[in-house]
Parts: structure tokens; sequence; C-alpha cells
């Protein structure tokens, strides 16, 4: 076990740590200690100079026990003797007078994912400078209506090991690399913006290299080229087309978090108790997927140490089940998935998505937008708002087309989408052949807890969802 503790056995003793541990658990239903040591990277290149360079560091530990639906937790940034007695102490009151049975010990961790390097190992400081300077220069020479670029890369590196009850330890180094531009044009008075960016569990080297960025560049500009030409958007009930890719944030946010356990559990959820009964048009297949390599979405192990799984929510349109982690899971009567996740030390884990995406149909996406009489493509999204008991969602639109006759005319600006997750799985007229997954952008926020995730979607015809618009 001693080896396994690393890089945690200079901090604490592993064999004191795990007597600490099951004195805070007896008579628990569940519980775990949880280390973590995380260091972070950021720099900002803005105005033709860089204007931030950031470093952070931060380790600790969280001890938790569980008994039925209590919940005792405890963490500190001191990983010593002293202070995990103390997080024990305060744990141990969710036990109470005990009874409980301990949970069977999750299943380890899953093949490797990813590389557990530090994503700006072999890259000076001085090399990162220079591809933002890079990528200012090259972004300004595409074009003479670039009046503003802004390009920054991040990077970090989290050492995780999870001690459980029964002696069980497992250990995952997780890096996280990204590179995103954002450019501002200008013509006749009126300026615009476009972004691009991604990334993933990998270095920092990919996403350095020109041909990668060279080509986000590019894309930035394009987007905001085409928010220069937008006019209002229309207003009204109208079938939308959504493209491939990040447009399935909108899956991961109207449907994704009403597939979670907790919510579930506590019927808070406009998906709950319809575990086997049809839930969306036949044809749509949702898919959580924590084992796909280098997503950002992605862990070798969940942050109770169980390992992630290809999970199907929704078949061919019948849901089939919730993301759990162990909590839920016990107190429900199920395993659980693999999605007990947290954002650090400091945090419980709950039930949280990885990479969710709906599989790719039978329908050709050209054919899905030619079959559109009147409505609008939507390609690129911002900011949303969800309610999870009702599922209804507004979404805003930052790249999206008017459609009529089957021909995309111009694009449109300030369109939001509005609806309500459960009807809009019923309203899929068509699903596309087309699955993409996003470049690898995705935060996804729940009770103040922040965890990295993937999204995917095909090309996707939803019928009757409200657009509103300015257009008179």
């Amino acid at each position: 076990m001693t080896d396994s503790f690393l890089p945690f056995q200079q901090l604490i003793d592993p064999g004191r740590a795990l007597r600490i541990l099951r004195d805070a658990t007896d008579g628990a239903d569940d519980g775990e200690l949880f280390l973590e040591r995380t260091r972070s990277e950021s720099l900002v290149f803005d105005d033709r100079r860089l204007r931030n360079a950031g470093y952070g560091a931060a380790q600790g530990f969280g001890l938790r026990a569980v008994r039925g639906e209590v919940t005792g937790y405890a963490h500190s940034t001191d990983i010593s003797e002293a202070a995990l007695r103390d997080a024990a102490d305060t744990a141990r009151l969710a036990v109470g007078a005990g009874g409980g049975i301990m949970a069977p010990a999750p299943g380890g961790p899953g093949p490797a994912l990813y590389q557990g390097l530090d994503p700006v190992q072999g890259i000076d400081f001085a090399a990162r400078v220079a591809t933002l300077r890079d990528i200012d220069a090259y972004a300004r020479d595409l074009d003479p209506r670039v009046v503003q670029v802004t390009a920054s890369l991040a990077s970090s590196l989290q050492e995780i090991a999870i001690l459980r009850p029964e002696g069980g330890i497992v250990t995952d180094i997780r890096p996280m690399a990204r590179l995103n531009v954002s450019v501002i044009v200008e013509s006749n008075a009126r300026r615009e913006s476009g972004s691009a960016g991604g990334g993933g569990r990998h270095g920092l080297s990919a996403l350095m290299d020109p041909a990668h960025w060279q080509g986000l560049v590019a894309e930035a500009l394009r987007i905001a080229l085409v928010n220069l030409r937008a006019v209002p958007a229309p207003a009204g009930v109208m079938d939308v087309v959504l493209g491939p890719g990040w447009p399935g944030i909108l899956l991961h946010e109207a449907v994704g978090h009403g597939l979670e356990g907790d919510f579930n559990r506590k019927k808070a959820s406009a998906f709950a108790g319809l575990v086997g009964t049809r839930v969306a048009a036949p044809g749509v297949t949702v898919i959580d997927d924590g084992t796909i390599p280098d997503r950002r979405g992605s862990i070798t192990v969940d942050d109770e140490g169980t390992p992630p799984a290809r999970n199907v929510l929704i078949d061919d349109g019948v849901l089939l089940g919730y993301l759990q982690d162990r909590q839920n899971a016990r107190l429900m009567g199920v395993d659980p998935t693999g999605n007990g996740r947290r954002e650090s030390f400091a945090h419980a884990p709950m039930p949280r998505m990885t990479n969710t995406f709906m599989l790719a149909g039978n329908d050709d996406p050209a054919a899905i937008l030619s079959g559109l009489d009147d409505g609008i493509h939507a390609v690129g999204f911002g900011g949303g708002q969800v309610d999870i008991t009702s599922g209804k969602f507004v979404f805003s639109c930052t790249e999206a087309y008017r459609v009529k006759n089957g021909v995309v005319g111009d694009p449109i600006r300030g369109a939001t989408l509005i609806g309500d997750g459960a009807t809009s799985l019923q309203h899929v007229r068509g699903v596309g052949n087309d699955l993409k997954l996003d470049p690898g952008i995705g935060n996804c926020g729940k009770q103040g807890q922040w965890v990295p995730v993937g999204v995917g979607l095909p090309t996707l015809r939803i019928g009757g969802l409200t657009v509103g618009g300015s257009a008179a």
C-alpha cells in the first residue's frame, strides 16, 4: 500500500491514516479518505502583450463517513495525522450509534486513459509566450478588420489517492491542457467577436503546433465575420436543426442533469420513476462514457474509486437508468456507474456526467436541413439555464442561421432556444449520421462544484422549440 500512496506518504503514514479512517467509518455504510495535490498554470496574451501569468498549487484531504442519507464530511489543507483525527471526529457524527453495513468496495481503476505527465513538461515559459505572440500576429495578418486578439494557454496536473476502510487504495494522475483564441473584428463602426479553442487530458505540445492553432485562429475569425453580417433573429415556435459537436451542451444541460441519480432518488427530476418507459423518439440513444481516451470528461477512476463505464442512459428512446455515485446507487438498490465526482478535496462527491452524447442515427445531415421549411440552424451555443425539476431550458445561440424552404440563409444574432428536455426528446424528427464530440471546452457546474466534461451530438432536428428573437 505504501508505494501506491505516493505522493502523500511523506506527509502521513498510510497505516495510521487507515486506522483513523476505520475509526471514523465504524458502523457506517460507506466512506473514504480522498487526498489530492494539484498544480495549475495559465498564460493570457492580450492587446499584443502578455497580460496575465498565473500559477497555483493546492493540496489537502477530504474524509467522508456515510450512513443512509446522511453524510459527514470534513476537509483540510493540512495533510497531517492531527488534522486527520479532527476530521474523523467531525465525519463520525454522521454515523451516530452505528449499525450500518459497509458497502462492497469499488472495483478499482480501469485501463489508463491518458499519460499522467505534467502538461508543460519539456516546454519552457518562453516557448509558451512565443506561441501566444505568434497567434496574435497571425490573426492580425489574416484580416485587416481584426482589431483585438486574446489567446490563452492553461494547464493543470491533479494527483489523487483514495483510501478505503477495507484497506484498498487507488490513485490517478490527471493532466489537462487547453488553448483558446478570441478575436474582435470591426467594420463600418460595428464590432463582433468570435472564439475557438479546445484541449483535453494531454500535454500542451500538440496544442502549440502551428498546424493546430492556425486552424483555431481561422475558425475564430470565421465566426466573428459571420456575426458581423448577422441580422436580428426571428421569434416564434419552429423546428430547429442543431449542428454536430458542441451543440450537445443542450443535451448535457436539458437532459443529462435530469438523469443524475440524486435528482431522481429525491424525485426532483422530470425523469424520476420513468425507467423502462419511452422518454424520447425512436432512434434517440444517449450515452455517458468516461472511458474515451484523452477527453476532458474521461477518468481512469472516479472520485470514490469506482472505474468509469460506458453507460447507456436512453436506448432507442427508452430510459434504461441513471448516473450513480455510491451513496445514491445504494439507496436506490442499483450499482454505481462510475459517476461519483468532486471538484476537489474540499467537496464531497455526487453524481456527475463525464462525456455525454447522443449516438449517430441514419439520416443524411444535408437531407435534414433541406427538409426544414421554416426554422433555424443552430451550430454554436453560449450560456444557458435549466430547471432540473421541470426540465425547462433557455439557451443562447452564438452562431445560427435562418432556414426557409430547405435553404440556409442569413446568419442571425440574438437567438435563444426555449423548451424542456423531456418534451424536446419526444419531438426529435431527424438524427444525423455525423456524431461529433466537442473540441474539449466543457465545464459543468452543480451545487457550486465545477468539473470538466465532454459533450457530443450528431445533426439533430427538434420540432416545436420556441425561438426568442428581436426581428419584427
